[in-house]
């Protein structure tokens, strides 16, 4: 150990107060927290309430003198609570046989009093460093787990060449490079994950992580346990310590996607955090800094949102630092044959189907068509019709399903009814009807998640 304060908190507890003064006075030169608990009974508590980079633990206490039985027994528990906790055993009573059982056990290390200081300071300096290896290690595990999840996207390349879509291209250039927070506008299935993969890409953190979390999917009982964390034991299902996806993305980028269905309570507490750049994990006292670039996307009018009282103005001011507009897929028609033939080509090779190309009468077809789903819609369209398709060429009426009476086309959005809510309503209602009440296969046609499709259906009353 090094001078100067350098080191991280130390724990130690020992029933002789004389040993933990003495302790204080050496360990408080290296080490910016020093606690000193006599009780062992305490150590529940403690760990409950803070972490610890070293645990010094005294192997026995008044019930006990000699035999270690009561250092062994809080060993286990504090590995129980901490599986990754370095622990270094002291006694006055020690021998070898005991120091093979205490690293068997668990602890990193074994010191014998009275120990001489130098030895004492080597011995957890140390031990400080493998906890910092085991928080990495743990970290990154974690993280790569997240990311495999997290990788299976729909579609990896932003396909197009219009001018709408170039603009796109023009913003993500500028703002990546900065740690500015983006928020993300656009209908479902325009594509906003894949502009905010491409943020992170471009950024100066792309070599850390990018973790993203669906806000619509969250239930408001596990959001900031999946947010910020939790302890283990803090709530019933909460059988092991949860790193959240603050911590995820801590030093990378941080997405959140449906922000705007976020109730205000959970508003408040988003933007707390957000504020202060630091967390809780449930169960917790203690604070972790989190450094993030935030990345914001939601296809809800945020900003009528604002006037209606139903979204934060706080909470969007700080997350719409700049704002990116994606336009929906009816909108940037040119891009539908590139579209069309990336998934052709996806889809060919999945499915092994020798498909050399469409004709223009299905791109015309195609072109035609309104997207209620954007481009997920499409991919979708191009995946169903490279299944069923028995023909060299995609033909147009490899696209039958594509019929004018489907949900959104254009006739029926031909409404002199511009109330939101209400278009919404029937928009849903209609593809409830389309798939016969089956509601995996009409959040699919709309571009909702099933639990993003719930909730629509408990608010519209259907």
């Amino acid at each position: 150990m090094t001078s100067g304060n350098e080191t991280g908190k130390i724990l130690m507890i020992d029933d002789d107060e004389d040993v933990l003064l003495a302790a204080k006075l050496l360990l408080k030169k290296h080490s910016h927290h020093v606690i000193i608990e006599k009780n062992p009974k305490k150590i529940p508590f403690l760990l409950n309430n803070d972490t610890y980079d070293v645990i010094l633990l005294d192997m026995n206490f008044s019930k006990d003198i000699t035999s270690g039985k009561e250092g062994f027994f809080w060993l286990s528990q504090i590995l129980e609570k901490d599986p990754s906790a370095v622990v270094i055993l002291i006694t006055a009573f020690g021998d070898v046989e005991m120091a093979v059982r205490a690293l068997k056990e668990g602890a990193t290390d074994f010191v014998l009093k009275p120990w001489q200081n130098e030895k004492l300071l080597a011995t957890i300096s140390t031990a400080i460093k493998l906890k910092k290896t085991y928080k990495e290690v743990d970290k990154l595990k974690k993280a790569k787990k997240q990311l495999e999840e997290d990788i299976n996207q729909p579609f990896k390349d932003i396909i197009g060449q219009s001018g709408s879509i170039k603009k796109v291209f023009d913003l993500i250039d500028k703002v990546a490079k900065t740690d500015a927070n983006v928020l993300i506008l656009g209908e479902n299935g325009t594509g906003k994950e894949l502009i905010a993969r491409a943020i992170h890409q471009r950024s100066n953190r792309h070599d850390a992580s990018f973790v993203g979390v669906d806000m619509g999917a969250i239930t408001e009982t596990l959001f900031e346990s999946e947010l910020f964390g939790h302890k283990k034991g803090s709530f019933t299902d909460a059988k092991e310590d949860r790193t959240g996806r603050f911590e995820l993305a801590n030093s990378g980028t941080l997405f959140l996607d449906e922000i705007g269905n976020l109730s205000m309570p959970l508003q408040s507490k988003l933007l707390t955090a957000l504020q202060n750049r630091e967390i809780t994990r449930v169960g917790s006292n203690q604070t972790i800094p989190v450094d993030i670039r935030l990345v914001c996307a939601t296809n809800m009018p945020v900003h009528d949102m604002v006037n209606e009282n139903t979204f934060r103005q706080d909470l969007l001011y700080r997350i719409n630092t700049v704002e990116i507009n994606l336009p929906p897929l009816r909108e940037r028609q040119e891009d539908i044959p590139l579209l069309a033939r990336h998934f052709l080509t996806k889809y060919g090779k999945k499915y092994r189907k020798d498909i050399a190309g469409i004709t223009e009468d299905a791109l015309l077809r195609l072109r035609k068509y309104n997207w209620p789903g954007n481009i997920r819609e499409l991919q979708h369209a191009i995946e169903r019709a490279t299944i069923m398709s028995d023909n060299r060429q995609l033909e147009a009426e490899d696209f039958f399903f594509l019929s004018e009476n489907r949900a959104g086309s254009p006739q029926e959005m031909q409404s002199d009814n511009l109330n939101l809510d209400e278009v919404e309503r029937s928009i849903i209602q209609k593809a409830i009807n389309i798939h016969d009440g089956n509601i995996s296969k009409a959040a699919k046609e709309l571009g909702l998640t099933r639990a993003s499709l719930y909730r629509r259906l408990e608010k519209h009353g259907l």
